[in-house]
């Protein structure tokens, strides 16, 4: 089914439902989902409405303006309007873990995510095979302190080339420059596990095991320049007990880092994620 999708946001006053949803009753617009929420400390009201698109009776290129008109400069919204076609597409960087990258070309495969992947790119060629058997393309580009700028360039190249909409770090362990951040704004998703900033480092599981921890966890969030600060799509964590090993605290970790991501982007793709200052509105 064709889609619009509409995200609003402007100060919390009455009516605002009432005239969104006339607009929709006026031009037989099939409301499929509504969401809504006002944040009282900020003043402010946040909503997503969803509809079958070829049910409404403006044509889809002036769905925008006649809004603007009739709704949006009345009551002062800011407001973006998306369609669920065409598919968008999505890159995958890579290092030499695998589960996170595991999981999205499972679900990809199954058509629980409705995108598509073009291509990944990695550091490390050691997950060139199995990226290839699903038919998607691997590019190898090793990362050297000397030779990273290089890299990026070649790295925004790509993207460009094959059109993509978005990327998703899945565990790549590289910082990415400034630059291309800049470029795909609220459109890097990151996950990482959420035991930062108490145990930061290579080995996190094995600090929280000597610490004792009781609970182990994971964030998904937007890349922004400062690290591991963007605003965040999605959480969440599993108990775990004193006779757990190093090995199972792992596994564990990471069932619920591919859980967590895969949650982030399927709101990113519904377009159920608004970014507001650092912190997300997201519509469920």
């Amino acid at each position: 089914m064709k889609k619009a999708i509409l995200i609003i946001q402007c100060f919390d006053q009455k009516g605002i439902v009432a005239a969104v949803s006339q607009f929709l009753f006026k031009y037989e617009g099939n409301i499929l989902e509504v969401d809504q929420h006002v944040d009282e400390e900020m003043g402010m009201f946040f909503m997503r409405a969803a509809w079958e698109l070829e049910s409404l009776s403006l044509p889809k290129e002036e769905i925008a303006e006649r809004f603007e008109q009739e709704v949006g400069r009345p009551f002062g919204m800011e407001f973006k309007l998306h369609f669920n076609f065409p598919k968008p597409r999505m890159a995958l960087f890579v290092s030499k873990l695998s589960h996170c990258l595991f999981d999205i070309l499972g679900r990809h495969h199954a058509g629980q995510l409705d995108m598509e992947i073009p291509l990944v790119i990695s550091n490390h060629p050691d997950l060139q095979p199995v990226v290839e058997s699903f038919g998607i393309s691997y590019v190898h580009l090793p990362v050297t302190k000397e030779n990273k700028a290089e890299v990026e360039a070649r790295q925004l190249e790509l993207l460009e080339e094959n059109r993509v909409d978005f990327i998703v770090l899945a565990r790549y362990m590289q910082i990415l420059s400034s630059k291309l951040i800049e470029q795909f704004p609220n459109r890097i998703i990151n996950i990482h596990h959420s035991f930062l900033p108490a145990f930061v480092g290579a080995k996190p599981y094995h600090a929280a095991y000597e610490r004792g921890v009781k609970i182990i966890g994971a964030t998904a969030h937007y890349v922004t320049e400062e690290l591991d600060a963007g605003p965040i799509i999605e959480q969440d964590v599993a108990r775990v007990r004193h006779h757990n090993t190093i090995p199972e605290l792992v596994q564990i970790g990471q069932d619920v880092e591919k859980v967590v991501l895969s949650k982030a982007i399927k709101y990113h793709l519904d377009r159920k994620v608004l970014v507001v200052k650092n912190k997300t509105v997201i519509f469920y």
